[in-house]
């Protein structure tokens, strides 16, 4: 696909700030960059941490789902899983309560400032939610070395856990975390292994997963996550890196298009936003997600729209981004 111009994409931009209904990932507002493209809406939104290497990935996602049609999907809908931060046990029914017919739930844990005994009554409260046949899988984010995450794993066992996602932060890790804690029927996802490496087919190579966590935007779109999964030969479940209704569909076109899809997506995060961007907001009805474009809902782009500042920062930064995808090229 050749690059758009630079001014093209100015010309197509608009920048939202979006209000979170509860602290997630260590912020409390969303920003974005959205563009309307020739095949439609489209989403550029790596957080603000990221370098304009790594951001550039996802630009490439971006134009690639904006500038072409994604592959023909193989169903018409996607089922998605809840989502629960790093809240009080407390506050546990009051997020759940947003994610209409969800019977899978991720939950967050080993949050920085936290201690087990908070991940513990986290997920012991979201197990009370769902009683005894929802699943119920944990992610860490990488946040616990490797005897920390085969203790946490340990007291949190009585819980059914369907999976631990990204228990820690290395390649050689996961794969000694999932020797250690075979026995206990507890498989390992790899997220942060496979879309943060230089080289995402490294942890299937070593063994150190069960299945891969994939996100369309950080690997640089909807078709070269599928050659990664191909790839990679695993199970796979497709997530959502708190991206707009945009964004999600990106993900939900990925899920839709999978050869096998045998879990339930994190693409439900549009629950987690105050407001959005579209016409009908990507929400999870009775546990699933439709498969298609997102329309905008044009006045709800302008009351979104992120002060100038933050605005002047996002386009300048497209347009580093697109100064690397030209260099690439």
């Amino acid at each position: 696909m050749p690059l758009p111009a630079l001014a093209d994409l100015l010309d197509r931009a608009h920048v939202v700030a979006l209000p979170l209904t509860t602290r997630f990932r260590g912020i409390d507002v969303r920003e974005a960059l959205l563009l309307e493209g020739p095949h439609g809406w489209t989403e550029f939104s790596p957080f603000v941490e990221y370098d304009d290497d790594e951001a550039s990935t996802w630009l490439s996602a971006a134009l690639e789902f904006g500038w072409s049609a994604p592959p023909a999907p193989l169903r018409d809908t996607v089922a998605v899983n809840a989502t629960v931060p790093a809240v009080d046990a407390g506050r546990v029914a009051a997020v759940l309560a947003r994610f209409d017919g969800c019977r899978t739930v991720k939950v967050k844990v080993a949050e920085r400032g936290q201690v087990l005994a908070d991940d513990v009554a986290r997920v012991h409260a979201v197990r009370d939610a769902l009683g005894p046949e929802g699943r119920i899988r944990v992610d860490a984010n990488g946040g616990w070395n490797l005897d920390e995450a085969e203790h946490a794993l340990h007291a949190l066992a009585e819980f059914d856990l369907e999976y631990a996602e990204q228990p820690c932060a290395s390649v050689p890790e996961l794969a000694e975390l999932r020797r250690r804690v075979h026995y206990m029927g507890i498989p390992i996802a790899a997220d942060e292994s496979v879309r943060k490496a230089a080289d995402p087919l490294a942890v299937a190579r070593a063994g150190a997963a069960d299945l891969l966590v994939i996100k369309a935007q950080p690997l640089g779109g909807v078709r070269r996550a599928l050659a990664i999964v191909a790839e990679a030969g695993l199970p796979a479940v497709v997530s959502s890196a708190l991206d707009t209704s945009v964004g999600l569909s990106m993900g939900v076109a990925l899920a839709a298009s999978l050869p096998d899809l045998d879990f339930d997506c994190g693409l439900g995060t549009a629950s987690l936003l105050e407001r959005d961007v579209a016409a009908s907001p990507l929400r999870p009805a009775a546990g699933a997600l439709p498969v298609g474009r997102i329309q905008v809902d044009r006045a709800a782009l302008d009351e979104s729209a992120a002060p100038s500042d933050r605005r002047r920062w996002w386009l300048d930064r497209l347009g580093r981004c697109h100064a690397l995808l030209a260099q690439a090229r």
